[in-house]
């Protein structure tokens, strides 16, 4: 359960039909009911709604593992949407087995996703989890091959759908006739997915030791701000505006940098390194004072605090050109 309107109408067939449903939710560093791009974040309130028990599973450092190198490839940004959904299926077969449950239910819907929808790609998700013939679909059962479930007659299958394609019609259709009014929107919201995030993370992973894995502070960091490449091993991230400037402060982790205009109202920003050069501490201030109210051709103090300690630095704003030549 996503907590999105298709999850929650393969529910609704199956409490139709008098199936005891247990649900189970994912959630990754990218994709999860807190970050409020529409993945998930109402997941809890779904369940309460519907009714049914909710167990949570959260994939962190074996998610990242598979992100460094995974077997189906990447679509569209860096999202390997096979191996993501391959280990969701294998947390609800667990699940399953663990409450002795009879088989999984989802609410994809054949076609809709380009990546992990169709069938040869179902074909291969069932493959890779041992799932094949356990998994129902409701909302496109009668356009695939009958499951365990239909065949036993557990369930009816001339009362599911056959809903193909990306058109949400038919599901708002559906909802209609459930009660639903206030349907949910769709539940995909990947941050994977995303042109922008998929440069951070891939710029991200492009930068670590073959065998390292990134933290999930880095993960976080690169949900917000500006973001820069000054070297191999450091980057800077730049507040856009107060809350970002905020969160950032509460981020810090380690021996990062807090770097910020000691004279005039800017941005804070982060330097995360695992070696600090003076030339690249220098830069990163001149980069905050360009996005503060310092004027441009003068010479500005910033307050550089780490662990405890601050020290100032008198420099320029840099140049807008040389800073767009380091955006990630």
């Amino acid at each position: 359960m996503s907590g999105g309107l298709d999850s929650t109408l393969a529910v609704k067939l199956m409490l139709k039909q008098g199936i005891e449903i247990e649900a189970i939710a994912i959630k990754t560093p990218f994709c999860d009911y807190d970050c409020g791009k529409g993945c998930g974040h109402r997941v809890k309130e779904v369940a309460h709604d519907l009714d049914i028990p909710l167990k949570t599973v959260f994939f962190g450092k074996e998610y990242l593992t598979m992100l460094k190198r995974p077997k189906y490839g990447f679509g569209s940004g860096m999202n390997p949407c096979i191996d993501c959904r391959s280990m969701m299926y294998s947390a609800a077969k667990e699940h399953m087995m663990n409450t002795g449950a009879d088989f999984i239910i989802t609410g994809e819907v054949l076609h809709q996703r380009p990546m992990s929808q169709k069938p040869k790609a179902l074909k291969i998700i069932e493959e890779e989890t041992n799932t094949e013939g356990i998994v129902l679909r409701p909302l496109s059962a009668k356009s695939l091959s009958p499951t365990v479930a239909e065949k036993e007659g557990w369930v009816n299958r001339e009362e599911l759908c056959n809903i193909s394609g990306r058109s949400r019609k038919t599901q708002l259709s559906l909802a209609k006739r459930f009660g639903i009014l206030d349907a949910p929107n769709a539940a995909g919201g990947c941050l994977l997915t995303d042109p922008q995030f998929s440069k951070r993370i891939r710029d991200l992973m492009q930068h670590l030791d073959v065998k390292e894995l990134p933290g999930l502070d880095d993960i976080e960091l690169l949900k917000i701000g500006r973001h820069f490449r000054l070297s191999k091993s450091t980057k800077l991230v730049i507040g856009r505006d107060e809350l970002e400037n905020f969160k950032l402060r509460s981020m810090i982790v380690g021996d990062d940098l807090l770097i910020e205009a000691n004279d005039f109202p800017g941005p804070v920003g982060i330097l995360r390194t695992n070696r600090y050069e003076r030339i690249e501490v220098e830069r990163a201030s001149r980069m905050i004072l360009r996005y503060s109210d310092s004027p441009q051709n003068l010479k500005s103090e910033v307050t550089i605090s780490q662990n405890g300690k601050t020290s100032n630095i008198s420099t320029v704003p840099m140049d807008e050109r040389d800073i767009e030549s380091l955006r990630i």
